[in-house]
């Protein structure tokens, strides 16, 4: 065995259990089984043209050799990206810790505990910063969360502003450009008029829905919301505010001074800014606009016994169910972010964050005075920690650069200064030895930071902010440890057993891969800076560019979208862009087969794109003559179809040459949905089924782990003709020759994550990853075998043969009085997280156990579900009073005095001898999802707001 090959740790069948189960299947050889799943017209005549792979050790002092290119400057650029302190304690025990970055969504409650209270932490940190009654559990970044609020406040415009199509929305001139930039793409595609303009002017016209205000604004002055809000309100004018979250720490809430929506990132946090991400955006509003509020809520409920519980609030808002009439097509969160973030608040606690927050307002005010003291004007007359100095930008620049200094520079003649927590006195005295060479003046140095106030009276903080228990206990590093390492055992991730979620791909996320992500060389940058001082990540960005390009065989792939959901965005941005190029604005349909991802239909509604379903046929796969008949019904106008390859039903549809032709023929642009792209690598492509553009998630396919609901990343894959439409970004040129506006906040998205999936493939090559595809193909096939007389497979292909994934049928168990859901929790007794449930085919499990799996793994999860397919035959409507519908069981149950349940204790906790070995408890028994969404709270809170009498 050659140990230095990745490929081999990456893969989880040996070479004699891929015989075995090989011979389980009754089939000859891998080859066979490839040939009888894969059409053979799509097959890659080719092998991938990739690097020769490299062994985790030459890959190692690879990748550090690049992060030394990476020069890392002291930086003071601000624009929402700050140098942080990351607390080793929340480094180690999260950020590299396997039990949070690989879980999952937290949809199965049970046993996600730990992450839902880390993650309404989270929410509670946000609402008391804020000053608002509710807020998510994280979006993408905070421009994709400004331009969030300002669909919401566009969807919940008064009715006589929708009856008379009012749709002017203003946009203070001092926001964030990269922000500025995503609302204008998101504006234009769903009919919203961008306004942008100086607040102080603004006529408060019973033309506009709304308005957004950055708080402080870009270059730094705090501008008076308070003022600007009353008269919005006067005028039914909704603002939503975008706020640096540690400036809230000394400025009144913008809840307190009426904002409908709060938005922000919270990077700065204790996250390395990463050269862009990822990074949690907050979404803050008032608790009316909860059914309206984008992306996931974590609220509190009761389980069985009655006891509090956790669970995802108010999931009927989600795309997957309402489609095409969803809030947002968000997909993915930022979990991992989101929960380190609240880590950082809770090991600070409200005093230690004064602290911090005081320090850097303190050192900016000193830094202004002596800059003053030189002869320089500051022209911000109230701030927190950003100076806007008049200056000969092109001198300081030249002389900045030379001592390893980053500042902005807005035009020639301003520069702009952003403190942080890392700012020391040295660094201080550096600054201001800068600007007094530029004047050829002698340096005047600063001895010691005294305590200073230049923010305008009414904006200080009156409020009081974290004050529950959670918040002000942890405050040593054994304490916040422990607390840590207490949520992570209430939550099953892929470090204690297999995830076999179908459409969810939940691989290896191998240490080699991680291990850079905590590298100062990798985590230090800022998105901004010079592109020479960004060598490293600039190299590691295009490889991982034309890495992807060649697995799909496109032309080119942009990096910048920073989830799934964005990706496929995105694509439709670019196919739009193309067919107006073409004079072809009036292409405008979409159409999308009933079986694809909701957040597809979502997608194309954001995009501006009216959505037309085609029928599936009874087999699962497209119905290529209702799909040609409303392609040639809409010739005229058709813009695009959405499709998912290998379908969502886990079959390859040998159509799909056909159907793409049909929409190619009718003067559309085939998207194809990348979320199965794992059963395609090294065997075929979206180039080669006829494909446009496709978006990858890089937190499926290629290794990022997925952080228990996030960071994701969505790059899109472009073929020749949508090239020059690839989005740019407002500061770091990117993108094609006539580039679509921003689609995230960054340059290159979330680009620290991407040094991940460049891992991979370095690691794998050509050949690991076909052979990843290859074993991905085989383990599904072997559990679909194993399952057979068990459990009914709903969809194949037509030699019978599952891809990388396959829906059993639980429908027939009804009979019994069984729901898929009840299957669903027993697993969690088996030690074993659900498949996805009753997606796409209510009443369903799809299963995909990926090529990281061991055949021991996929034995016991066989074996769990054969012994419950035994449970089921025992089980009937009459008598609920049994295993499964009292599943998950917890410890508390079976150590109870009392057992009222007519089976033993160890068939309900220990089914399976296995169990014992490694028994994972589920910390509640399961929760009550409707009373949860009857009395919704999505705030930490006492622990006796929730004893009932």
């Amino acid at each position: 065995m050659n140990t230095n090959a990745f490929a081999i740790r990456h893969i989880g069948p040996r070479e004699e259990d891929q015989n075995q189960m090989l011979k389980t299947i009754g089939i000859d050889s891998l080859d066979q089984l490839i040939y009888e799943t894969v059409p053979d017209d799509i097959r890659l005549k080719n092998g991938l043209n990739l690097d020769k792979p490299m062994s985790e050790f030459e890959y190692s002092s690879h990748i550090h050799e690049l992060s030394k290119q990476n020069k890392i400057y002291k930086t003071y650029i601000g624009l929402g990206y700050h140098p942080t302190i990351l607390p080793a304690v929340i480094q180690r025990n999260i950020l590299e810790n396997p039990g949070w970055y690989t879980a999952y969504t937290p949809y199965q409650a049970e046993i996600a505990q730990g992450r839902l209270e880390a993650l309404l932490n989270f929410q509670t940190m946000v609402t008391d910063l804020t000053g608002m009654e509710i807020a998510n559990a994280s979006l993408l970044d905070e421009s994709t969360a400004a331009a969030e609020a300002m669909s919401l406040l566009f969807a919940v415009r008064e009715r006589p502003q929708k009856k008379a199509g009012i749709n002017k929305f203003f946009v203070s001139e001092n926001t964030l450009p990269q922000t500025l930039s995503l609302l204008q793409t998101r504006a234009i595609p769903i009919g919203i008029e961008l306004v942008i303009g100086n607040e102080d002017a603004f006529d408060f016209s019973s033309e506009y829905f709304g308005a957004l205000l950055q708080y402080p604004g870009k270059n730094g002055q705090i501008t008076d919301i308070k003022a600007f809000i009353e008269k919005a309100k006067t005028a039914q004018i909704k603002v939503a505010v975008a706020a640096d979250i540690l400036s809230l720490v000394k400025l009144e809430a913008p809840g307190k001074f009426g904002a409908d929506v709060v938005v922000g990132t919270t990077q700065r946090f204790g996250i390395p800014m990463g050269y862009g991400g990822p990074h949690a955006a907050y979404f803050a509003t008032k608790d009316a606009y909860k059914r309206d509020i984008p992306g996931r809520i974590i609220g509190v409920t009761k389980d069985l016994n009655g006891n509090r519980a956790l669970r995802m609030a108010l999931q009927t808002r989600e795309q997957h169910i309402k489609r095409d009439r969803a809030t947002s097509n968000i997909c993915t969160a930022q979990v991992l972010l989101a929960v380190m973030a609240g880590m950082y608040a809770v090991y600070h606690g409200p005093k230690g964050l004064k602290f911090i927050a005081n320090k850097v307002h303190n050192t900016t005010s000193s830094l202004a005075s002596t800059l003053q003291e030189l002869g320089y004007t500051q022209t911000n007359t109230s701030f927190f920690d950003t100076l806007e100095i008049k200056a000969n930008a092109k001198k300081v620049k030249e002389i900045a650069e030379a001592n390893e200094v980053n500042f902005f520079y807005p035009n020639t003649e301003t520069v702009t200064i952003s403190i942080n927590e890392t700012t020391s006195l040295n660094d201080i005295n550096t600054i201001v030895s800068i600007f007094a060479k530029a004047i050829n003046k002698d340096t005047i140095e600063i001895n010691t930071i005294s305590e200073s106030n230049n923010i305008s009276e009414t904006h200080q903080r009156q409020s009081n902010f974290l004050t529950l228990d959670v918040f002000n206990s942890h405050h040593s590093e054994t304490e916040l440890m422990r607390y840590i390492k207490s949520l992570e055992r209430k939550d099953l991730s892929l470090n204690h057993s297999m995830i076999s979620l179908g459409s969810c791909t939940m691989k290896l996320n191998a240490a080699s891969e991680m291990l850079p992500l905590s590298s100062p060389n990798w985590g230090n940058l800022h998105p901004f800076v010079p592109i020479n001082q960004a060598k490293g990540y600039l190299t590691v960005l295009k490889a991982l560019e034309d890495q992807l390009t060649e697995i799909t065989g496109f032309a080119a792939t942009s990096l910048q979208p920073n989830s799934g959901a964005q990706g496929e965005f995105a694509g439709l941005m670019v196919i739009k862009a193309y067919h107006e190029s073409r004079n072809d604005q009036h292409r405008n349909i979409c159409l999308i087969p009933s079986s694809a991802h909701g957040t597809n239909p979502a997608s194309a509604v954001m995009a501006g794109m009216k959505v037309v379903v085609t029928k599936s046929t009874e087999e699962g796969n497209i119905d290529v003559n209702d799909l040609r008949e409303k392609a040639e019904l809409h010739k005229d106008n058709l813009a695009a179809l959405m499709v998912t390859y290998p379908s969502t039903h886990g079959v390859y549809e040998a159509s799909i040459k056909e159907i793409t032709k049909i929409i190619h023929d009718n003067g559309g642009q085939v998207y194809m949905d990348g979320a199965n792209m794992n059963a395609q690598v090294g065997l075929t492509n979206p180039g080669n089924i006829g494909a446009d553009v496709c978006h990858l998630n890089l937190h499926k396919t290629f290794a990022i782990p997925h952080g228990g609901g996030g960071p994701g990343v969505g790059p899109i894959c472009v073929a020749k003709q949508l090239v020059p439409f690839l989005p740019g970004n407002p500061i770091i040129k990117t993108g094609g020759e006539n580039a679509i506006t921003a689609i995230s906040s960054a340059p290159y998205g979330s680009a620290l994550a991407c040094l991940i999936s460049y891992g991979y493939i370095k690691m794998l090559g050509a050949n690991g990853l076909t052979w990843s595809t290859k074993i991905a193909i085989l383990n599904a096939n072997y559990i679909k075998q194993r399952l057979e007389g068990s459990f009914d497979t709903l969809y194949s292909g037509e030699r019978g043969r599952a891809a990388h994934e396959m829906i059993v049928d639980c429908r027939p168990f009804k009979a019994n009085g069984i729901e898929v859901t009840d299957i669903a929790k027993r697993l969690m007794d088996y030690g074993f997280h659900a498949p996805t449930v009753s997606f796409p085919v209510a009443g369903t499990l799809m299963i995909e156990p990926t090529e990281s799996e061991s055949k021991a793994e996929m034995d016991r999860f066989c074996d769990a579900m054969i012994s419950i397919r035994k449970e089921i035959d025992n089980a009937s409507k009459e008598d609920t009073n049994n295993v499964l519908k009292n599943a998950p069981h917890t410890l508390a149950m079976l150590t109870a005095n009392e057992w009222d349940f007519n089976y033993s204790r160890e068939t309900a906790a220990f089914p399976l001898n296995y169990v014992k070995d490694n028994k994972f408890w589920p910390s509640v028994r399961r929760v009550d999802d409707a009373y949860g969404d009857r009395n919704l709270i999505c705030t930490c809170a006492p622990i006796e707001d929730y004893i009932e009498a």
